[in-house]
This record gives C-alpha cells, sequence and structure tokens, in this order.
C-alpha cells in the first residue's frame, strides 16, 4: 500500500499563500452512466491536526472503512461541505460545468470563505472561465465576475498524498453511495445500491431491458443504448 497521506502539501501551500483557509476538494461520481456528480470540500488551517488514522482516497478503501471514518472526519475537520448536482443538470449544461455547480453549492454552505483552493486533479474546473465577449446571436455577453474568488491549485492525484483532499473524497462519496441507495428504492431495475450508477454490466443489462430513468445521463454514450439501437 502506497504511504498515507498527511497535511505537509497543505501546510505548504497555507505558508506560501498566507491564506488563513485552504479549501481541499475532490469529485465522485464523474464517470457513472446515472445519479449525480459530487463535490466534497474539507476546510483546513496551520492549527489543523492530522488527519484521523486510516484516511486514504475513498477509491482504495472498503465502504465500511469508509463509514467508519466519517463521524472522524466530522469531527475532525474544521469545516467540510458537499454538493451534488444532478444527471439533468449534466445533461442540460455539461459535465464539467455540473461539477463547478457542485463545487459552489458545497462552498456555499461553508462558514468561512477560503483563501485558496487545492483541487485534485490537472485541470481547474472550479474557476469561472473568463466570459466571451459576444454570445451566439452577437449580442454583448454580460461579464460572469465572481467576487473575490480564490486562486485553485492543481495536483494530479493529490487525494493520494493531501490528507485533506482524501478526507474530501471519503465525504463525497459517502454521502453520494447513501443516495444512490436512496435512488434504489425509487428506480430498483438498477442495482444502484450495489453499483451506484456506474456501468457494471448488470447495469448495463438492466438499461438494454428497461431503457434509461430520469436519473440517467441521457446525454451521454451509454453503450447499453448504443447497442439497442444498432
Amino acid at each position: 500500500m502506497s504511504a498515507a497521506p498527511t497535511l505537509r502539501i497543505e501546510r505548504e501551500l497555507l505558508r506560501q499563500t498566507g491564506a488563513r483557509w485552504l479549501a481541499c476538494v475532490d469529485e465522485v461520481g464523474r464517470g457513472a452512466l446515472g445519479g449525480p456528480v459530487t463535490v466534497g470540500v474539507v476546510l483546513v488551517d496551520l492549527d489543523t491536526r492530522s488527519a484521523p488514522t486510516g484516511v486514504r482516497d475513498s477509491k482504495l478503501l472498503s465502504a465500511t472503512a469508509r463509514e467508519r471514518l466519517v463521524p472522524k472526519l466530522r469531527a475532525w475537520a474544521p469545516a467540510w461541505a458537499v454538493g451534488h448536482a444532478t444527471a439533468a443538470e449534466i445533461d442540460s449544461i455539461g459535465l464539467m460545468r455540473a461539477m463547478r455547480c457542485a463545487g459552489e453549492r458545497a462552498f456555499a454552505q461553508l462558514p468561512d470563505r477560503p483563501g485558496h483552493i487545492l483541487l485534485d486533479g490537472s485541470y481547474d474546473w472550479i474557476s469561472r472561465p473568463e466570459p466571451a465577449l459576444f454570445n451566439e446571436d452577437g449580442t454583448m455577453s454580460e461579464p460572469d465576475v465572481v467576487e473575490d474568488a480564490a486562486c485553485v491549485t492543481t495536483r494530479v492525484k493529490a487525494d493520494m498524498t493531501c490528507s485533506a483532499v482524501a478526507a474530501a473524497s471519503v465525504l463525497a462519496k459517502t454521502t453520494r453511495d447513501a443516495l444512490m441507495v436512496a435512488l434504489a428504492t425509487e428506480y430498483p431495475h438498477y442495482g444502484w445500491a450495489e453499483n451506484k450508477g456506474y456501468s457494471a454490466p448488470e447495469h448495463l443489462e438492466a438499461i438494454r431491458r428497461h431503457g434509461p430513468c430520469d436519473q440517467h445521463r441521457r446525454s451521454w454514450s451509454i453503450p447499453a443504448l448504443s447497442t439497442q439501437e444498432s
């Protein structure tokens, strides 16, 4: 197993930037065929003590291990939040913008505005892009300005090396999993209590047999539908 993540990188960023709060961010559900995309955020500062023993990227932990960590992480983190964007929103505005919406919903729940953001991955999907000068119909676009927007640092595999990012991953994963288990009672055909909306064989077979529901990302090229249509 890889070395346990620590707060070393988070503390270095806090010292380098002079930020009071660092928001550590990870998402889950990006590759699912159904259900929301979910973003977890954990706030830390220079006084935050080391994370509870056992914290890892959520993908490396069993469901039982993740659930056992949740109350410890909630008690440890100075602040944390989870936000979602629905399958319908993903279809309407695209995955990256939906992830940004989920992130903004999580940030809106925090008691303090972070001075800097540490984001897992290589692409900054949190920051809003610069607005275009003109809309498609030729009219002038309105600036999409975020006041006091925090700067973002991206780090590949931050959830493997940064314990606050790993904690955000666990909180996002357990929250989304619980939501998918609840949805499974409304949509029993798809096995979401087990596959959580991902492309497991039984999920694809259920889509072939029953078609997609309103919790599926219908704009996506779902293999079962492609086979069905051909």
